[in-house]
C-alpha cells in the first residue's frame, strides 16, 4: 500500500484494480478545507492519462507488476510484436498499438524489459538510446545551414526522425527512443 505522502513522479500505483504510473503530483494545502494531492496518472494498460485528486493520507494499492528481460523477435502482418523470454525461451506477443510511437525503434534481437501485470504482458521499456542506419533521406545542400536546418530521415526500422542536413543515407545515428530525437552520428554501415 502507498500513502499519498509516498506519491512522486514515476511511482506505480493501483487504483480500482488498474495499474497507473504517476506523471505529475502536487501536494496542495488550501487556505480552507483539508489538504490533498493533485495527480496526473497514466494508465499502464491503455495509455490514457487521468487527473485525480486524493485526500491527504489516503492509501492506494501496489500493482502486481513484474519486469522481465526479453528479446524482440519480429513484427507480424497484424502489427503484433513477438518477444522471447531469454531464460525459458517462452514466446509472447504484444499488440503494436500498446507501444505507440516507440514500436518504430524496436530492432530485431534487441533486449527489452517487458512489463507484466497479473501475469499479462501490458508494455515494454526499450533501451533509452539505440543506433540505427538511415535507409532514406534527401541530400543536404551546401549553404542550407543558416538556421541549422533539419530534414526527415527513414530508419531501418521504418521510423522517421528529424536529422541535421549533413547526415546521409547509410550513416548510423544514435536516437533517443523515448522522444525520437537525433543525438549524434556514430559512423557508417
Amino acid at each position: 500500500m502507498h500513502s499519498t505522502a509516498d506519491f512522486r513522479k514515476g511511482l506505480k500505483i493501483e487504483v480500482d484494480g488498474i495499474p497507473f504510473v504517476i506523471i505529475e503530483c502536487q501536494h496542495v494545502k488550501p487556505g480552507k478545507g483539508s489538504a490533498f494531492v493533485a495527480t496526473r496518472m497514466k494508465n499502464l494498460i491503455n495509455g490514457k492519462v487521468l487527473e485525480r485528486n486524493f485526500k491527504s493520507g489516503e492509501t492506494v494499492g501496489t500493482p502486481n507488476i513484474e519486469m522481465k528481460s526479453m528479446q524482440f523477435m519480429y513484427r507480424d502482418e497484424d502489427e503484433n510484436l513477438h518477444f522471447m523470454d531469454n531464460a525459458t525461451y517462452e514466446q509472447i506477443f504484444i499488440a503494436g498499438d500498446v507501444l505507440g510511437e516507440q514500436k518504430g525503434f524496436l530492432q530485431e534481437n534487441a533486449s527489452v524489459d517487458v512489463m507484466f501485470f497479473n501475469g499479462k504482458a501490458i508494455g515494454a521499456e526499450l533501451p533509452i538510446f539505440g543506433a540505427f542506419t538511415i535507409v532514406k533521406t534527401d541530400p543536404g545542400y551546401k549553404g542550407d545551414t543558416v538556421q541549422g536546418g533539419t530534414k526527415p530521415a527513414t530508419l531501418e526500422t521504418g521510423a522517421v526522425v528529424q536529422v541535421p542536413l549533413f547526415v546521409n543515407e547509410g550513416d548510423m545515428i544514435k536516437v533517443d527512443t523515448r522522444t525520437g530525437g537525433y543525438i549524434e552520428r556514430v559512423g557508417r554501415k
